[in-house]
């Protein structure tokens, strides 16, 4: 049994909208790069996304409703796995700090500091903090 599994539809809609939502960014340059397929391609496995659900989004990323965060410690779990993903694997390689920049104004950071927000994240996941470190760090990062 796979770990949605255990939650309800709620639960996997939530993960298609907020896949959905990552498509729409990645899109919104008008077209989709190598380094950043590959990136949507390890995302919709690790949101277990199928792959008639990853076809039917990435023809039509507006099917799904978005979810943003409306907490701000929601949006930094957010930011946290986009975050080690894009680190982890170098998939995108020079172009991480861009995306990782434009799925945080995705997420509902603010333009006048999400470069701030974006350098300290990965400043992190150098050290290979956990998330509770992580959203500690994020959250006191101006105190």
């Amino acid at each position: 049994m796979s770990i949605s599994d255990l939650f309800d539809s709620g639960f996997k809609n939530r993960n298609k909208g907020h896949f959905s939502a990552i498509v729409r960014v990645a899109l919104s340059d008008g077209e989709l790069t190598t380094e950043e397929k590959q990136f949507l391609d390890k995302l919709a496995i690790r949101l277990e996304i199928s792959e008639h659900e990853y076809q039917e989004i990435l023809e039509n990323p507006s099917k799904y409703p978005i979810n943003p965060p409306v907490l701000h410690v929601h949006r930094l779990e957010r930011l946290y796995d986009l975050a080690r993903m894009v680190y982890a694997d170098h998939v995108l390689g020079p172009k991480q700090k861009d995306i990782l920049t434009r799925f945080a104004l995705a997420l509902g950071f603010t333009p006048s500091n999400v470069q701030y927000i974006v350098d300290k994240a990965l400043s992190l996941l150098v050290l290979n903090v956990d998330l509770d470190t992580f959203i500690y760090e994020m959250q006191h990062m101006n105190r």
